[in-house]
C-alpha cells in the first residue's frame, strides 16, 4: 500500500511538472511584445536600425508560431531572442543618429566658410573691368548654394540628419561651379593682356 501511495505521489509530481511546463510563458511574451513595440516607436531604432529591428520582429513572429503550436521552451527562447534584438535596435538607433548628426554637423561646419570665400571671390571678380564672367549664373548658383545650405540647417536643428545630409550636399558641386566659372574669366582676360 506504501508502495501505490508513493509511486501515485511521483506520477501526481511528475504530472504537475509537466503540466507546469505545458503553459505558454505569457509573462516572457508579452515582455518581448513591449519590447518590439518600444523599439519600433522609437524613431531612431526605425531610421537607423532597421536590419536589427526586422531581427526583433521575426523572432516576434517566430515565438508566437511556437506558442500556438504550443512549443513553450522554444516561444521562450524566441522571446528573450526578440527582446535581445529589440534593445539592441534601440541602442544601435542611438548610434546610428549619432553619427549621422556629428556628418551633418562636420559637412555644415565644413561649407560655411567654403560659401564665404565663393562669395568674397565672385564679389572680386565682378569689380575686375572687362571680365567675361557670367555673374548673373554666378549670383544665381550661389543664392542656390545658401538656399540649400539653411534647409539644410533647418533638417540638422529638427534632428533630421540624414536629409541634412542630402540637402547640403549639393551646396559643394554649386559652389565648385562658382569657382570654375571664375577661373576660366581670369584666365581669358590675362590672356588678353
Amino acid at each position: 500500500m506504501r508502495k501505490t501511495v508513493s509511486t501515485l505521489l511521483a506520477a501526481l509530481l511528475v504530472g504537475m511538472i509537466f503540466a507546469a511546463c505545458a503553459t505558454p510563458p505569457t509573462e516572457d511574451m508579452n515582455k518581448a511584445v513591449d519590447a518590439v513595440t518600444k523599439a519600433e516607436n522609437d524613431a531612431d531604432a526605425v531610421t537607423y536600425a532597421a536590419n536589427t529591428l526586422t531581427r526583433a520582429r521575426d523572432a516576434l513572429t517566430q515565438m508566437q508560431s511556437e506558442a500556438d503550436s504550443k512549443r513553450y521552451e522554444s516561444a521562450k527562447n524566441y522571446a528573450a531572442e526578440a527582446i535581445a534584438a529589440a534593445e539592441k535596435a534601440i541602442a544601435d538607433g542611438r548610434t546610428g543618429a549619432a553619427r549621422a548628426r556629428d556628418e551633418a554637423a562636420s559637412l555644415l561646419n565644413g561649407l560655411r566658410p567654403e560659401i564665404a570665400q565663393a562669395e568674397n571671390d565672385l564679389n572680386a571678380a565682378k569689380a575686375v573691368p572687362r571680365t567675361q564672367l557670367d555673374a548673373a549664373a554666378c549670383d544665381q548658383d550661389l543664392a542656390s548654394a545658401k538656399s540649400a545650405f539653411d534647409d539644410a540647417n533647418r533638417s540638422l536643428s529638427a534632428n533630421n540628419y540624414r536629409d541634412a545630409v542630402a540637402k547640403a550636399q549639393p551646396v559643394r558641386p554649386l559652389l565648385s561651379g562658382i569657382r570654375s566659372r571664375i577661373t576660366d574669366a581670369t584666365q581669358a582676360l590675362s590672356r588678353k593682356k
